[in-house]
């Protein structure tokens, strides 16, 4: 049985009109979508990518191809619906070789954390011009986050260029806190700060609020919004020598005999939302 507890918070910010950011908290799928392109545009842009992503919503039918859907749908929408765009991290459940897996996609520059262990880690990859600095080495990672660059995106869902999400499958591990979040969060927040708030004891909701709240109190130029889900109970134990994590090619779905694959099988699942 694989148990999840979440909450999920979002705020317009001290600077902006509004908030632009829009969320899915909603078992197997948890996303923040970040608009971009001013007032109706953006907010359009990222409310159909979370339509989108609950459309149809069932635990035993979530598999890559699903989400490539997803994002698929949401490109074609936007496109014709406004002149917006949006970036989109998110995860999902589903089931390998009788195993809970993340199912973690990402395009743009929204970000996801996973802390286990006490130790968090960024696991998604921006796309963005001062991550390919970065990636050059002509840029600190630390200089990265004051870039007069560093809002410059390289990819977004209705964007002029196909959308191309990139993909991770991710053992789910007892125990862990994932942490999704637009980048109004990390752009106020460097990774050690993140981190004081994500280790702390407390449920999903309590730690959402507190790292909006932190965001705001140092700035809160941008929309933030902060999406977090523990693991309290994951069922069967991963294998020793399983994978951490594997990347595929973003430009095609899998095949069948790759042993990455996510299958079609159900995954036994107990959410308790800590929302409310």
């Amino acid at each position: 049985m694989l148990t999840l507890a979440w909450g999920a918070a979002t705020d317009r910010g001290l600077v902006r009109e509004i908030n632009e950011d829009s969320l899915v908290a909603q078992p197997p799928v948890f996303l923040v979508a970040d608009g971009m392109g001013g007032y109706r545009s953006g907010d359009r842009a990222s409310t159909i990518v979370a339509e989108e992503f609950t459309a149809g919503n069932n635990i035993e039918r979530v598999t890559q191809e699903w989400v490539m859907q997803a994002f698929a749908r949401a490109d074609s929408r936007i496109r014709a619906d406004t002149h917006g765009g949006t970036t989109v991290v998110g995860m999902a459940v589903v089931q390998q070789d009788s195993m809970p897996y993340w199912l973690i996609f990402n395009i743009g520059d929204s970000r996801l954390y996973r802390c286990s262990g006490g130790v968090l880690s960024q696991v998604s990859v921006d796309h963005s011009v001062v991550q390919e600095l970065v990636d050059q080495g002509r840029l600190e990672a630390g200089q990265a986050r004051f870039h007069p660059e560093r809002h410059v995106i390289t990819r977004a869902v209705g964007a002029a260029r196909t959308a191309r999400p990139d993909y991770w499958l991710v053992p789910v591990e007892a125990g862990e806190r994932l942490l999704l979040c637009s980048d109004g969060l990390s752009g106020e927040l460097d990774i050690e700060a993140i981190a004081a708030v994500v280790t702390r004891k407390g449920n999903p909701q309590e730690i959402a609020d507190s790292l909006v709240e932190l965001a705001l109190s140092v700035g809160g130029k941008d929309n933030v919004t902060a999406v977090v889900v523990d693991v309290l109970a994951a069922g069967q134990d991963i294998p020793s020598g399983s994978s951490t994590g594997t990347t595929g090619d973003p430009n095609r779905a899998a095949t069948d005999d790759e042993s990455t694959r996510p299958r079609d099988a159900a995954v036994s699942l107990r959410a308790v939302s800590t929302k409310g």
